[in-house]
């Protein structure tokens, strides 16, 4: 029990105040003014399908689109080259809709994490950007006030996955409150429960019997509170130690009958929780939230339906990313597109859910850190080293110092993701100062009431399937 606690407490983060060779097809993306000649770049679908010539202004070798602006051409050369080894795609296009850039747009890539982007839009327009998730508490038998005893057990319902340390020392406390110090019986757990993103009920259960008492507490779970109430300014709860002794032990099941409900704990809104998933890439969370969705195929379909795909144009196996799973560029500049606007009807924006680069902790904390490119970017990272030869992923929106945000779609695979990552900041680099240089996004950081944990978990990392930060 105490080594599972350990490892968990490996895994924490601090509060959040936030890749077998093969031959190798060389990957080209064009990235020009409108009036440049369209040029044709080497890329490859996973099946070898040849890729679709490359789309330079908004145009296409041997067909032409109707451009609503013409993009500006901030420099003397015609076009900008990126080589990279590898399998790439990219889709780069104005909020119009004017393309920019276009390469394989219409081949099929692993995007590794990125495909939490398809969760967060099926969750926020499922469950809405308030939502809360609710952990029962419930008693069965009699609580004495007087000698602070419920006689009987304590059973916890739920399937919180951002239940950690700081919200059992709360739950601690609240029962406190009620006048229950001593737990004669066991403490019963849904099947669902997972407390600090342990997919075990019953170690999960042991960690929040042993946070509730004072005298089993870890340091760990001691700090997340500490942490967590002076981040709200709860002053209050800290001028004394909640604890809760429970006599018995585990058990797995659902409320016995008789017992009654005597508190609930609600979570941070669903915003705030997909904040915490995205910038830090927490598979656990992606999957504990996919799951309550019904799972990857339930949200491949929905997506398909909803945003009139191909069915080849989106295959989930997780809706954490890892694993294998595809999609097109063109399919998830929609899904981009249609996040943007389901935050937009609440008044929220991709920042509200995204990681700021440069700024927020997490994935993109140490890219685009160059004062004038600092916040200029807010994107979804994804990254597995060895699947697919290895996947690498940035999605997401630019500003530019024109005024105008530009929505990209990068993909790579068959290679370093090292060198994958460095080429999708050049990449976003080149458009940018094709349009101007880099400009901030209008954000302000937003303190998240919650502790973090990087999700590169044993198993994950045993398969190279975790997302660094670069």
């Amino acid at each position: 029990m105490m080594r599972n606690a350990r490892r968990a407490n490996g895994r924490m983060n601090r509060i959040t105040k936030f890749f077998f060779r093969l031959s190798l097809v060389p990957a080209v993306i064009l990235i020009a003014g409108a009036s440049a000649l369209a040029q044709p770049a080497a890329g490859a679908r996973t099946d070898q399908k040849p890729s679709p010539p490359a789309s330079v202004g908004g145009q296409v070798a041997g067909s032409t689109l109707e451009s609503k602006e013409v993009v500006p051409q901030a420099v003397a050369q015609p076009a900008y080259l990126t080589p990279i080894a590898g399998y790439q795609g990219v889709l780069a296009e104005t909020l119009d809709g004017v393309t920019i850039a276009a390469q394989a747009a219409d081949d099929r890539f692993n995007p590794a994490s990125s495909v939490k982007l398809a969760t967060t839009l099926v969750a926020l327009q499922t469950l809405g950007p308030d939502h809360k998730f609710i952990t029962g508490v419930w008693a069965a038998g009699p609580i004495d006030k007087t000698t602070g005893t419920l006689t009987g057990d304590l059973v916890l319902t739920g399937r919180d996955p951002s239940f950690h340390y700081e919200h059992a020392v709360m739950l601690a406390r609240q029962l406190n409150d009620l006048g229950i110090r001593t737990v004669t019986g066991n403490v019963i757990v849904a099947p669902g429960f997972t407390m600090n993103f342990d997919w075990s009920a019953r170690h999960s259960g042991e960690m929040f019997r042993d946070t509730l008492d004072a005298a089993k507490r870890s340091a760990g779970a001691t700090r997340a509170w500490i942490d967590e109430r002076t981040l709200v300014g709860d002053n209050n709860s800290l001028s004394s130690v909640p604890s809760v002794v429970v006599s018995g032990e585990i058990q797995i099941g659902t409320a016995p009958p008789g017992a009654v409900p005597i508190l609930t704990h609600k979570s941070s809104k669903l915003v705030d929780v997909l904040k915490a998933m995205l910038c830090f890439s927490n598979n656990f969370m992606a999957e504990r939230i996919g799951e309550g969705l019904g799972g990857p195929q339930a949200i491949s379909a929905l997506i398909t339906r909803k945003l009139d795909l191909n069915p080849d144009d989106l295959s989930l196996s997780s809706t954490s990313g890892l694993g294998v799973n595809r999609v097109t560029p063109r399919a998830m500049m929609k899904i981009l597109r249609t996040l943007r606007d389901e935050l937009a009807k609440n008044k929220l924006s991709l920042s509200d859910i995204l990681p700021v680069a440069g700024i927020d902790p997490g994935t993109l904390e140490e890219r685009y850190t160059d004062p004038q490119e600092r916040g200029s970017v807010v994107a979804k990272t994804g990254t597995l080293v060895r699947t697919d030869g290895g996947a690498s992923s940035l999605v997401g929106q630019m500003k530019t110092r024109s005024g105008r945000v530009v929505l990209f779609v990068i993909m790579n695979q068959r290679g370093n993701v090292g060198r994958f990552r460095h080429n999708q900041d050049s990449i976003v680099s080149a458009i940018q100062n094709s349009l101007g240089g880099p400009a901030p996004f209008d954000y302000q950081p937003v303190k998240l009431s919650m502790r973090l944990a990087n999700s590169d978990y044993e198993a994950a990392k045993a398969r190279g399937e975790v997302e660094p930060r670069d």
